[in-house]
């Protein structure tokens, strides 16, 4: 492969609002599929071919979300919780999504978020609600940090020195409550151990939100079983209110949605030389280079249809750095012996 630098005229600049703000969870929510076609490029000028290539990376730099096993079932699971718990008056249940780094964890509860809230949409229109709240829980977290979370996501203030952590959650329930929120994603639970005393008082500031809120609650961390969030008497309760979906990288053995996730990959390239059908011939190769982790997939064949781009070439190549983990776990090519001297 060629190796070029970007483009000194490539500029790309269509960042998007953090989704743990309520603005930038609502430009998630509304945002449309950017779409791109492959028009002959040869009566193109350099300005209109210089715009066109920079359209085809913000393309491709988001390409599509491609519905696996297992994002079908935390869409399952949630929507079948939120039903379920409408009428509920007591401990509703939860769904928790656990698994190992970069299999897929937040991309599914995002768009169970998203689905959620544009079927909410549909069924109260004009009404003024926040159907879905996403935050993150905080590293070495406190009551005050967690609820600080929640108010930093519907944007109240929590830095006055009269607001307690009570005041600040009793804050965050009326507005909610009062917005008819029904779905409140946490991720990156695994941040909340509840063998330290630090975790335990989070997770019973956690606790006093699922109680003051008619919410359904949905959880996703790494490897949550061993991180301690069901130690003792707390983790015996989240663990007995709470559905478990685990995930996990594709096993090449079942190969068949792994070639289905690589040909809804390629399918949606907009690249001039690529000749269709050809990743999927590589379903193998590219199994070995991300070990059937879906994260690591997504960006070797955006960064690469990127990079053709780039440098001209308009097809994807064998040349694109991965993330370490990936890089760390692939097989290495066996080496050559020497012949005997």
């Amino acid at each position: 492969m060629v190796v070029s630098s970007i483009p000194d005229d490539v500029i790309v600049t269509d960042y998007r609002t953090p989704t743990t703000t309520l603005p930038g969870w609502r430009q998630f929510v509304d945002a449309d599929p950017v779409t791109t076609t492959l028009p002959d490029r040869a009566g193109l000028d350099d300005d209109t071919r210089m715009a066109y290539d920079e359209e085809r990376i913000r393309y491709h730099s988001e390409l599509v979300v491609v519905a696996t096993s297992t994002v079908r079932e935390v869409m399952r699971q949630g929507r079948l919780l939120t039903m379920l718990n409408q009428r509920e008056i007591s401990a509703r249940r939860g769904l928790i999504v656990s698994g190992a780094w970069a299999t897929g964890k937040s991309t599914a509860i995002k768009q169970l978020g998203r689905t959620h809230e544009l079927l909410v949409r549909r069924r109260h229109p004009g009404e003024e609600r926040i159907p879905v709240v996403y935050v993150t829980t905080p590293p070495k977290g406190s009551p005050r940090k967690l609820a600080a979370e929640f108010a930093r996501f519907l944007g109240l203030p929590t830095v006055k020195p009269r607001y307690n952590v009570t005041d600040i959650a009793d804050a965050v329930c009326q507005v909610l409550t009062d917005a008819r929120t029904d779905l409140v994603i946490v991720d990156e639970i695994h941040n909340l151990n509840l063998a330290t005393s630090a975790g335990e008082d989070m997770s019973d500031h956690l606790k006093y939100f699922t109680e003051h809120l008619p919410a359904t609650f949905v959880y996703s961390g790494i490897n949550v079983e061993s991180s301690g969030l069901f130690t003792g008497i707390r983790g015996k309760q989240i663990a007995g209110r709470c559905v478990m979906v685990r995930t996990g990288p594709f096993p090449f053995p079942f190969q068949q949605e792994w070639k289905g996730l690589v040909a809804a990959l390629e399918d949606a390239l907009r690249l001039h030389h690529h000749a269709p059908g050809s990743l999927v011939t590589l379903a193998k190769y590219l199994h070995q280079r991300t070990g059937g982790v879906i994260s690591s997939l997504s960006h070797l064949v955006r960064a690469s249809a990127i990079s053709a781009i780039m440098d001209g070439t308009e097809k994807i190549t064998r040349g694109i750095r991965l993330d370490h983990a990936a890089e760390d776990t692939a097989p290495q090519p066996a080496r050559r012996k020497r012949p005997a001297s």
